[in-house]
């Protein structure tokens, strides 16, 4: 192999790498791997009742979480209709996804008063230190909502 050849392989398996999202799944499951042993033989019946329409199906019709334009109510309709146990009532927990602010993106860390990820949290999870420092605190519960409020992108999942 040609030096040449060895950069450009590593390079694009580093591209590959950050590439690769983590799925954010519906808060209701105990066991990943039944998504894609039981999700198969059902016909994406969560995404349908879902009420915010967040819960989309993927290629392998496996559910995931899009906080593109609203967040989880934590309703659990989705756990109601799933009629192969992949989603239980009884296994219910916080949305495994960590939510960070961005400092550098963020109008209120930049000196513009702006408080459209508190507003929306259903949660009171985000505090401002100040006028000017939104945190997230330990009882945020990855619902989404203040994702899709930010103006600048500055709130992302980690």
């Amino acid at each position: 192999m040609k030096r040449r050849e060895l950069f450009s392989s590593l390079a694009s398996s580093v591209k590959n790498e950050k590439k690769q999202e983590k799925i954010i799944r519906p808060p209701y499951f105990e066991d990943e791997s039944v998504f894609l042993t039981n999700c198969i033989e059902c016909d994406g019946i969560c995404s349908t009742v879902c009420e915010e329409n967040i819960i989309i199906m993927q290629e392998d019709k496996t559910p995931k979480l899009d906080f593109t334009n609203s967040g989880c109510t934590y309703c659990d309709e989705c756990a109601n209709a799933c009629p192969h146990d992949v989603l239980l009532l009884e296994n219910k927990k916080n949305i495994d996804a960590k939510i960070e602010i961005d400092v550098l993106k963020c109008l209120s860390w930049n000196q513009t008063m702006c408080f459209s990820c508190k507003d929306p949290c259903l949660d009171d999870a985000i505090e401002f230190i100040a006028m000017f420092r939104p945190e997230i605190q330990d009882s945020c519960t990855s619902c989404g909502y203040c994702i899709k409020t930010c103006p600048v992108d500055a709130i992302k999942i980690v």
